[in-house]
């Protein structure tokens, strides 16, 4: 049994680790030849289009200057003519000469190289700015990679897989209702004893946040939260029904994404034997997007055990890049897990967190 158990948890992180690699690998080839001016094969097209752009005046300086955007790109994976997002919607082209722009409003086609902005790299730029927010509307589907070792006596380890569905739902046009799902997915060796080791599912974490449509520039939600007692072995989970409230805050602007999510819940039914559950989660957050869709950003996701008494807190650095397969766009990341506190029994040093994410937009 603990042979199979331990074959499962290596298959399940050699297809991580693999998917990883193709995502890094469809990264490199996504990445751009930077060519000189009059060897990019969009220079002359940019610049007709440029031209028929811009009054005569502005005409003349353009023949001179050195547009930003030649400097940019001859796509090795689509053979095509790509230019960054500059602009603030699908139908906008931002041509900048020397710290000038001028903005085209229509459909711009460069023959047989398509000039693409907002639709490639300013769409998938947008992308990874709503997956920096908790409520965005739009259907993702993070499977999330944590490793944690130092546990128990010192040899103890554990590696949780967490499959984190979001899904909106529009209720109206004033409000929208965000499903969030934790269901973690456990394999654990040396905490219960020297040589055990335990397999399964851990206790389902389900919010509901009610978020209005339009709270820019702050975004908010609040809502109730459900701890399920999914757990297959004693050893992963708490055997309590609990429930309590939610909330989030947060703020978008210039790339930058900060804010807090936070919950408290109390058991209502169980096991009368088991502990029961009376716990804080807080979670502040910060990361920074770049217009090619990386994203930087730090955080902690602490639980303050009122039973207890004791802290739990990790910390999170990571960094991820969003891409596409064909039309299908995927955020992979990665990234240390150091905990600063941990309760008796819990994981000490620094761990490992690895996160692919499907998106859907609508």
């Amino acid at each position: 049994m603990k042979t199979k158990c331990l074959r499962l948890i290596v298959t399940v992180q050699s297809v991580m680790i693999l998917t990883a690699l193709i995502g890094m690998t469809a990264i490199a080839q996504q990445d751009f030849l930077f060519v000189p001016p009059e060897k990019d094969l969009c220079f002359f097209d940019a610049k007709r289009i440029v031209s028929r752009a811009l009054p005569a005046q502005t005409n003349r300086q353009a023949n001179r200057a050195n547009v930003d955007l030649f400097h940019k790109q001859t796509s090795k994976a689509l053979k095509k003519c790509t230019y960054p997002a500059m602009g603030q919607g699908p139908s906008t082209s931002t041509f900048g000469f020397r710290g000038e722009s001028v903005q085209k409003s229509e459909a711009v086609e460069s023959g047989p190289a398509s000039v693409q902005g907002a639709a490639n790299g300013g769409d998938q730029a947008e992308l990874a700015k709503k997956l920096s927010n908790p409520v965005a509307s739009l259907i993702s589907f993070p499977m999330q990679s944590n490793f944690d070792f130092k546990m128990g006596t010192g040899s103890g380890w554990r590696y949780t897989l967490n499959v984190q569905p979001v899904i909106p739902i529009k209720l109206s046009d004033q409000w929208n209702l965000i499903s969030r799902t934790i269901v973690p997915i456990i394999h654990q060796g040396n905490l219960t004893g020297p040589g055990s080791s335990q397999t399964g599912l851990g206790d389902t974490v389900q919010s509901f946040f009610f978020s209005p449509s339009k709270t820019e520039p702050l975004i908010w939600a609040v809502g109730p939260v459900v701890l399920i007692p999914t757990a297959t072995n004693d050893a992963l989970g708490t055997k309590k029904l609990g429930l309590g409230p939610t909330a989030l805050a947060l703020k978008q602007m210039n790339g930058w994404t900060y804010g807090v999510l936070a919950n408290h819940i109390w058991s209502v039914a169980g096991k009368s034997s088991r502990s029961e559950v009376n716990s804080t989660f807080l979670q502040p957050f910060l990361s920074y997007n770049t217009r090619d869709a990386w994203t930087y950003s730090i955080n902690t996701e602490s639980t303050y055990d009122w039973a207890s008494n004791s802290w739990a807190v990790p910390i999170h650095l990571s960094i991820s890049k969003l891409v596409r397969f064909g039309k299908q766009p995927v955020s992979f990341g990665g990234g240390l897990r150091c905990w600063a506190t941990a309760p008796v029994g819990g994981p000490h040093g620094c761990g490992l967190r690895i996160v692919v994410t499907a998106l859907f937009p609508k």
